[in-house]
């Protein structure tokens, strides 16, 4: 019977696996295409990680360790070929990652044989989640990661502490264990980026100042902060970058997201903002841009979101979110955004390094007051009136 039980599982993951992919024509902005399918879920992970196939041992084929959810993901593009290191959340509430590779960026991603084994050097982790991968210019593969602790100055159990996290790789397979970023001025850290490129001949992250586990209390935005020696990582001084306000997408709190994307007019950052509403949280990406020779340099903010969630994306573990922190640029300009939608499952857009860097340098900015938005709406309606006839 359990012999059975398992071929049939394993014959419906292998469809899975061959499921085509095609982008969603039903959606249209000109800016991106989402793709029909989610890239990865729960179903995806191997059936050897959830079922005992010894039938002494499992006789009625029960999953002993379950998958919860498949979630926020890091990405590489390599030698032709896509990698993604997600987030897999078991039933039990732990994450941990493991590596997906295909030759296709929006289907038929398979994992590696074994989930990732972390050096265990911090005795007080209890939980690590959502990798950015950065192929830094120094030769190694980084992946800065969420590092949660119990907060033991707090009694209540759902009390935590957050530090980022830093490994670092040739191969995604070796994983060295580096010390969890220290910054002096902030208490907690989670969303941090590893800029891929050397400023002023140190590393350079994007931050994410906070008071608390959830609450970034006076943390004001995105930081900028520069390290001299990555294997004993120290920041001194976060500077703002893409900052909160009120009224709009990033009012309760934002973050860095995706590794930036460099461009001829500069670094392209795609980030989440989050602000309340009724329902609770929501979350959506938005975009901006930094200097060059200056990353720490807010040069474009385009008003408004970039990646929403929609129709069956707004449903899940935590609803109304979608989340970034991998995206990839192969040799043709193409870029894909991995995407996460309600903490469920892993969805792909793509685009352009083109179609992006329009949107991103001449996007409207937002006007900050409805009588202003108004104004600006009206004046493309009336600009758009010489073209009625097309």
């Amino acid at each position: 019977m359990i012999q059975k039980t398992i071929r049939q599982l394993l014959n419906e993951q292998e469809a899975l696996y061959n499921q085509p992919n095609e982008a969603d024509r039903s959606f249209y902005n000109g800016i991106y295409e989402r793709f029909m399918h989610p890239v990865l879920t729960r179903d995806h992970v191997p059936v050897s990680w959830r079922y005992d196939f010894d039938p002494q041992t499992n006789p009625f084929c029960e999953e002993r360790l379950g998958i919860n959810a498949v979630l926020n993901s890091g990405a590489l593009y390599m030698n032709g070929k896509y990698y993604l290191v997600p987030r897999i959340e078991g039933n039990d509430r732990k994450s941990f990652f493991a590596v997906a590779e295909s030759d296709n960026p929006g289907q038929g991603f398979r994992f590696w044989d074994e989930p990732v084994q972390l050096p265990d050097t911090e005795p007080d982790e209890t939980n690590v989640y959502d990798m950015r991968l950065t192929q830094h210019e120094d030769g190694w593969i980084y992946g800065v990661f969420c590092s949660e602790s119990k907060d033991k100055m707090n009694p209540d159990l759902s009390a935590a502490t957050a530090a980022a996290g830093i490994v670092r790789t040739k191969d995604l397979k070796t994983w060295e264990r580096l010390p969890n970023l220290k910054t002096l001025h902030s208490p907690q850290q989670r969303n941090v980026v590893l800029h891929p490129e050397f400023v002023d001949g140190k590393y350079a992250f994007y931050t994410r100042p906070m008071d608390d586990f959830i609450e970034t209390g006076s943390g004001s935005g995105i930081g900028f902060g520069l390290c001299d020696d990555i294997t004993h990582p120290v920041i001194d001084e976060e500077k703002m970058t893409s900052i909160r306000r009120y009224h709009q997408i990033t009012e309760a709190k934002n973050g860095a997201g995706a590794v930036p994307i460099r461009t001829d007019r500069g670094w392209i950052h795609i980030a989440h903002g989050v602000r309340n509403t009724a329902a609770g949280l929501r979350y959506v990406l938005y975009c901006f841009a930094t200097d060059l020779k200056d990353p720490s340099k807010v040069i474009a903010e385009p008003g408004g979101l970039f990646i929403g969630p929609r129709g069956s994306e707004r449903v899940g573990d935590v609803s109304n979110v979608v989340f970034t922190n991998g995206a990839v640029v192969n040799e043709n300009g193409d870029v894909y955004i991995y995407y996460a939608s309600s903490d469920t499952r892993l969805h792909v857009a793509h685009t352009t390094l083109e179609r992006l860097e329009d949107f991103v340098f001449n996007g409207y900015r937002d006007p900050r007051r409805s009588v202003d938005c108004v104004k600006q709406r009206v004046e493309l309606i009336r600009r758009n009136k010489n073209y009625e006839q097309i």
